[in-house]
C-alpha cells in the first residue's frame, strides 16, 4: 500500500501524534511525513520475518534407490586403475 494523500502529515503533526500513527503503520498503513508539504520520509510496517521450518522440510518428497550408496564396480575400476595419479611415486632425493 502506498501513502496517498490521506496519509500525508507535517512533521510537527508526525511529532505530536506518532503513537498514534504508529498504530496506524501496525495495522498495515503507511505514513509519509512531508516538510512544507514536500514528502520527506515514509513510515511502512516491518516485513513479517521468515521463519526457517527446520528439519524434513523434504521428508517424503525425495527418495533414493536402495541401492543407491552400493559401490559400482566399473565406476571403481576406472577410478583406480592408475593409483599413480592418486598416489605418485615419492622422490626420495637419490639420484637415478
Amino acid at each position: 500500500m502506498r501513502g496517498t494523500m490521506d496519509d500525508v502529515v507535517n512533521v510537527h503533526e508526525a511529532k505530536t501524534h506518532l503513537s498514534r500513527l504508529l498504530q496506524r503503520v501496525e495495522a498495515g498503513e503507511e505514513i509519509v511525513i512531508a516538510r512544507g508539504g514536500t514528502p520527506i520520509a515514509r513510515i511502512v510496517p516491518m516485513p513479517t520475518p521468515r521463519t526457517w521450518p527446520g528439519p524434513g522440510l523434504l521428508k517424503g518428497k525425495m527418495w533414493a534407490a536402495e541401492d543407491a550408496w552400493d559401490p559400482d564396480p566399473e565406476l571403481e575400476e576406472a577410478w583406480l586403475a592408475d593409483e599413480d595419479w592418486m598416489f605418485p611415486p615419492q622422490d626420495d632425493g637419490a639420484p637415478a
